[in-house]
């Protein structure tokens, strides 16, 4: 197996074991009528990206996204430039990923690792980056 590969396993598998970890959610309270309903809360402030220290954080990311016309082999994605995408694209991205709402096995491993200060590091690198 190349070494790649099994890191990328290992990243999921890891991800996998934590989730599974993690106790159980009790249900959620029956909802309040529409008319009682609290406005939505205020977007929290998002974190300030430090560009070196995202510089750090994408190391594993050049594996995949700094490989010109690199695909994964499982299965066949076509993998992105990311470098000198919008901050606020990645940040959502990686976001996604680590929410779960985005799918491939491989990011949402990676991205569940990263605080939200990292994802604003990491962003704030990627996006600088020529």
């Amino acid at each position: 197996m190349r070494p790649l590969t099994i890191a990328c396993f290992a990243l999921t598998l890891a991800a996998a074991t934590a989730h599974a970890q993690e106790p159980a959610k009790a249900p959620a309270a029956t909802a309040a009528p529409a008319a009682a309903a609290a406005p939505a809360p205020a977007k929290a402030p998002t974190a300030k990206g430090n560009a070196e220290t995202g510089r750090q954080l994408t190391y594993t990311c050049q594996g995949c996204h700094g490989v010109t016309g690199y695909k994964n082999a499982y299965p066949n994605y076509h993998v992105p430039k990311i470098v000198g995408q919008s901050q606020e694209y990645l940040v959502n991205a990686l976001s996604e990923y680590k929410k779960g709402t985005r799918k491939h096995p491989t990011m949402q491993a990676q991205a569940q690792s990263f605080s939200d200060q990292d994802i604003a590091d990491i962003a704030a690198f990627l996006s600088s980056a020529k």
